[in-house]
């Protein structure tokens, strides 16, 4: 099997003021010749990780059931770092939202050979990286066309979100979420039910015309789920 390459790139965001480590996967297949797709992954680490991402987009290159994609992870750095970036009442939330559409985007676009069109971006993550890949695409709808929600955090600013966002727009939503999610134990020790917020949400999505992949595993809020469904998420997406 060809194996891509992962480059490590220090990047320094004026929104966010500090420097962002990417990790950059280059398929084995690159050239400027062709153009590429964009996957962007925010809890980064753990999907190339723990999710195994880099070598399933290998596999799934080398038997064409994918189109060729970049995959770009974002670590986070800590967990309070993850809160005040991915959920709504973090501070660091907006400032996130523009550091992902209006500098890594641009950066990526110039740095490598892609369609620079929405329907060729996707946004990713689980739990409140899921999150906040919704809300980037939902606020830059021409900028990220595809978003991949693993086990989403859905709070009532998420609803209200996806119900204020215009019908029109062209963007395609793939979210899971697991049945044995209805009492969760998040990063601050408290016990939180997704399941119910997830099925609000994706009525909601259905509501406003949004085209839509959804389903409910059987399981809980972990990678031991989430790993082996993104070889679906990645065909639904970019096959």
């Amino acid at each position: 099997m060809n194996q891509g390459t992962i480059k490590e790139v220090s990047f320094y965001s004026h929104s966010l003021e500090e420097e962002e480590e990417l990790l950059i996967y280059i398929p084995a297949n690159y050239t400027p010749l062709n153009k590429y797709n964009i996957l962007i992954a925010s809890d980064g680490k753990d999907y190339f990780q723990l999710g195994g991402i880099t070598r399933l987009a290998d596999e799934l290159l080398d038997n064409y059931e994918i189109e060729n994609i970049i995959i770009v992870g974002i670590p986070y750095k800590s967990v309070e770092d993850r809160r005040q970036k991915y959920i709504p009442t973090g501070k660091l939330h907006d400032a996130y939202l523009r550091f992902l559409a209006h500098e890594l985007v641009p950066y990526l676009d110039e740095e490598f050979s892609t369609f620079q069109m929405g329907s060729t971006r996707g946004v990713i993550g689980d739990s409140m990286a899921a999150t906040v890949s919704l809300l980037a695409a939902l606020k830059y709808p021409n900028i990220f066309g595809k978003a991949i929600l693993q086990s989403p955090y859905v709070d009532d600013y998420v609803l209200k979100s996806v119900e204020n966002s215009p019908a029109k727009t062209a963007l395609s939503i793939y979210h899971i979420i697991g049945t044995g999610e209805d009492e969760v134990l998040t990063t601050d020790k408290k016990i939180k039910d997704f399941l119910s917020p997830n099925r609000a949400l994706h009525e909601l999505i259905v509501s406003k015309g949004f085209k839509t992949f959804y389903e409910e595993f059987d399981g809980n809020h972990s990678w031991k789920y989430w790993k082996p469904d993104l070889r679906r998420a990645l065909i639904e997406n970019f096959s």
